[in-house]
């Protein structure tokens, strides 16, 4: 696969990412994706093929309490993600689970919601 954009590189660290990284059931997969003005994350067991369970900042319950400028695309807005994500799974039974950054660098967004699971009491 030849590098023509900076989503090819993305693409291409996802690829190289994945063949690492697997999720289970007991220790799903945690996969971010981040749009310019949303972020998105998702508990993903990949031996069933199934999401376990995802929240957006397109979401109404996570809109309505995001407090003052915090959105999906900006970092208060990306802690809000990883720690209602966090309680869900916890909610579920799932204290474990496997970060995937998909492609994407450990900065910004992507390490606000990774640090506000941790916080929420996630491992990973």
């Amino acid at each position: 696969m030849k590098i023509k954009t900076t989503e090819d590189r993305r693409i291409r660290i996802k690829l190289r990412l994945r063949r690492r990284i697997m999720g289970t059931a007991e220790r799903p997969r945690l996969s971010v994706f981040r749009s310019l003005s949303h972020i998105y994350v998702q508990a993903i067991d990949d031996l069933q093929g199934q999401t376990l369970a995802s929240v957006s900042s397109r979401e109404a319950s996570v809109k309505a309490a995001m407090p003052g400028k915090a959105r999906g695309g900006n970092k208060t807005g990306a802690q809000l993600i990883g720690k209602t994500i966090a309680e869900r799974l916890i909610a579920k039974g799932i204290k474990k689970a496997v970060f995937d950054r998909n492609g994407f660098l450990y900065h910004g967004r992507v390490r606000a919601v990774a640090d506000a699971a941790r916080e929420a009491g996630l491992e990973f």
